[in-house]
């Protein structure tokens, strides 16, 4: 009898304990899953501009943070303090002008880049009483206001007039002021054209000014912003960096998928500035494709950049695109977001 009962009491103390089982499993999952706590990494921009908007779009919309990141980010005044952040390590990942990589490298130092921000030179001609400039050589006789040499809008547009056949100083005069302040410059009767970049272009087109030359259009595909990031940092911290530039990725797209909240973000950086201001901004970053389209480093983008910084003397041109490059984190990005 006992032999009889022995199954059948085995049978119950399993229905019994697979009882109790499901009553823990379902009360564990009645209790709150505690989120798991992001990274905080210093994220440094050059100057805080809509040519960043992806990253605006990432950071409002929490791509960051679903990715397991949060960004402390802080504006460094221009290229070269951007970069000097992550030298100094005071900030793990900084976007500017990516030669800045380039010169560290050739002079024995460190960095590489790991993705791209800005596609296109977001820089614009803006002016209160030019004519649209249809050639170069149209800026003889002017006083040009751009951010000190290195600054990109600087190098494109010594550049642009040495290419032209002007004479700097003699043809064409350059005026260095803070990034930023430019627009300020050109209103204020310092100079007759302002190299800029949005969101203070629209807002001088809302003082009246206009827009006589794109050199987005001129330069065609260009690197303008990378993220540039220490090569030790990328070894030790490869699910960070892998982490940053898919969330990069997926920004860039949605700035591209949806321009309307592209401008909802825009207006919360720049709550100062009037909303119909702020929406053109957008419109034009996005018609001349400026905000990286994707986050991998195009070879040609890069090319165009380096070529320049060669001409202008800035650099030698003699560390190879795989060198300051890493294109490895880009890959898997773009494979992972869809």
């Amino acid at each position: 009898m006992l032999e009889v009962l022995a199954p059948v009491a085995r049978r119950g103390m399993l229905r019994f304990g697979a009882t109790i089982g499901l009553v823990a499993l379902l009360g564990t999952a009645a209790l709150p899953v505690k989120a798991q706590t992001p990274t905080e990494i210093n994220f440094v921009e050059a100057v805080h501009n809509l040519g960043y908007i992806n990253l605006y779009v990432g950071m409002h919309a929490g791509i960051f943070e679903k990715h397991g990141l949060k960004l402390n980010v802080s504006a460094a005044g221009g290229d070269t303090q951007a970069f000097a952040a992550v030298l100094g390590r005071s900030a793990q990942f900084a976007i500017g002008d990516a030669t800045m990589v380039q010169m560290s490298r050739e002079a024995g130092g460190p960095g590489i880049v790991v993705g791209t921000v800005v596609q296109r030179a977001h820089y614009f001609g803006v002016s209160k009483n030019l004519d649209t400039i249809t050639d170069p050589a149209m800026f003889k006789g002017k006083t040009i206001v751009t951010s000190p040499e290195p600054n990109t809008n600087f190098s494109v547009t010594k550049r642009m007039l040495e290419k032209s056949g002007l004479k700097i100083g003699t043809d064409a005069k350059i005026l260095e002021v803070n990034p930023g302040t430019e627009i300020g410059a050109m209103l204020a009767g310092q100079a007759d054209i302002a190299i800029a970049y949005q969101p203070s272009v629209a807002s001088a087109v809302n003082q009246g000014a206009k827009v006589v030359f794109d050199f987005a259009s001129y330069m065609g595909p260009f690197c303008n912003t990378g993220i540039m990031v220490l090569p030790d940092y990328a070894q030790q911290n490869p699910q960070i960096v892998q982490a940053l530039v898919t969330a990069f990725e997926e920004s860039s797209r949605k700035t591209y998928a949806d321009p309307d909240y592209a401008k909802e973000v825009a207006r919360k950086e720049f709550p100062d500035l009037p909303a119909d201001v702020v929406n053109a901004a957008i419109d034009a970053q996005l018609k001349y494709k400026i905000p990286a389209e994707t986050v991998k480093v195009d070879q040609d983008q890069w090319k165009n950049l380096i070529d320049m910084q060669v001409y202008l003397k800035n650099i030698k041109g003699t560390i190879p695109f795989e060198t300051v490059i890493d294109n490895s984190f880009a890959d898997n990005a773009v494979a992972a977001v869809q």
